[in-house]
């Protein structure tokens, strides 16, 4: 039987925790983007003000509000177990522990930030919530959110993921929301994409930035996000914050915390409490991100000022980035496709507070494969990433003879992903990765923010 750490309700954290009160560095702020030309309509404050001071505020804690609080509690806390079997299958003397947010209604982390999301629009008047997704799970969760609260929902899909994963579209679909594949020929920044490439798979930032432009002429619309900015982080930190409990009931504390890295909800919601606990007890702990090869914006991107969608019209952020412009290429892990990484993650980043990895599609969809035999839990493409890291971490335990303690999270199920997994089983997986030239043409048209 597998082993596995549970708390009761009543111990769902009270509150999040904000990050920028403990760390020891600067995340730059955000410089705003410069005017459009005259014909153009002027960008609306989309965040509203409960957000923003979220966003910007340095108050260790934030207190959850009791409606968001009583929806997290239909299945909050999120199981810790410990795979025991897939320890055993690799021989390693290292204990590896995962955190699964695959029991939620959507199926993975994006609904934490989602109905806190939901919530704060509605109370600011808001009637309709608009946004873009990558692989799915942050559509699908805003959708639900918004459906309690009556507000109408549209999402921008990345093309590839609409393509590969229709039942996503379907979910979102059946929460009430319009699901429109990008690019598309709903908004300008879409016409731009497709006249550019009439094939183009689509990004994370080009749905980002037709769901802004869309949101923008839509007099109760507001535009939303599920990865990245400050607030999105801190919402998903109950994930660490109930871990945390767990790893007590365990009776053990991680070694290394490792999660996927898209733009960063997921990683960020699971390491920044183990963080501010690690920073307390001197444990040393390192914390691992985990990237694709094809969308390498740690590994291989640079530190610098860029947009965080693909017109331009957002804010500029100092963060690891590969130039708002990419694009990704097509792979099965949607949800990490994006061009950024978080302000504050790249900036831990860039100080050494944090480390960074990247992994083939092959390598993905291996160990995914390997963890679903031995724990019987299939995990989303962007969750393999954190196991392939994972079975790393445990081999090199066993091949030094030492003893690890490996803190994974698992951000999703796969279900919706299964003919991502017939694929690899069929010998179909591409591994694709961007050259270096590409990179550098990339970044070269942001060099001058």
């Amino acid at each position: 039987m597998r082993e596995v750490f549970e708390l009761d309700r009543d111990r769902v954290p009270t509150h999040w925790y904000n990050i920028l009160a403990d760390l020891p560095v600067e995340v730059p702020p955000a410089r705003p983007a410069p005017p459009r030309n005259g014909d153009a309509e002027p960008l609306q404050p989309q965040l509203p003000l409960s957000m923003y001071r979220q966003s910007i505020g340095r108050e260790r804690y934030v207190e959850i509000p009791g409606p968001v609080r009583s929806e997290y509690q239909r299945w909050r806390p999120t199981p810790l177990f410990r795979a025991s079997r897939l320890e055993s299958a690799l021989d390693t003397p290292a204990h590896i522990y995962f955190k699964y947010e695959g029991t939620s209604p959507s199926g993975s982390h994006k609904i934490n930030t989602a109905l806190a999301q939901a919530y704060y629009y509605a109370r600011s008047g808001v009637r309709e919530m608009v946004t873009g997704t990558g692989a799915g799970q942050w559509g699908t969760a805003l959708a639900m959110a918004c459906h309690p609260y009556g507000m109408a929902c549209t999402v921008f899909m990345v093309r590839s993921s609409y393509e590969q994963k229709p039942y996503r579209g379907t979910l979102m679909r059946l929460n009430g929301a319009e699901v429109v594949p990008s690019p598309s020929t709903r908004t300008e920044v879409g016409r731009a994409a497709l006249r550019a490439d009439p094939d183009s798979p689509g990004t994370l930032g080009i749905a980002n930035a037709e769901a802004i432009e869309y949101a923008n002429g839509r007099k109760e619309a507001r535009f939303s996000i599920g990865s990245g900015e400050n607030h999105v982080l801190m919402h998903q930190t109950v994930i660490g914050e109930e871990a945390l409990l767990q790893m007590e009931l365990a009776g053990e504390f991680p070694d290394v915390v490792i999660g996927a890295m898209g733009a960063g909800s997921n990683f960020a919601g699971l390491t920044f409490p183990f963080y501010r606990a690690a920073l307390a007890e001197n444990t040393g702990t390192r914390f691992l991100a985990v990237e694709p090869d094809a969308c390498p914006k740690m590994t291989r991107g640079s530190y610098m000022l860029d947009y965080t969608d693909y017109s331009g019209v957002t804010p500029a952020v100092k963060m690891y980035t590969l130039g708002h412009t990419f694009t990704a290429y097509h792979i099965h892990a949607g949800g990490l496709r994006y061009h950024g990484a978080a302000p504050i993650v790249s900036a831990m980043y860039d100080h050494g507070m944090v480390e960074a990895t990247s992994y083939s599609q092959t390598r993905v969809f291996e160990s995914g494969a390997a963890f679903a035999k031995a724990e019987g839990l299939v995990p989303a493409p962007e969750s393999a990433h954190a196991v392939a890291a994972a079975i790393d971490e445990a081999a090199r335990a066993r091949e030094e003879g030492a003893e690890r303690v490996i803190l994974v999270g698992l951000s999703g199920h796969g279900l919706l992903d299964l003919g991502a997994y017939e694929s690899h089983l069929a010998g179909e997986t591409v591994d694709v990765a961007p050259t270096d030239e590409e990179i550098k043409a990339s970044l070269r048209l942001i060099e001058s923010l």
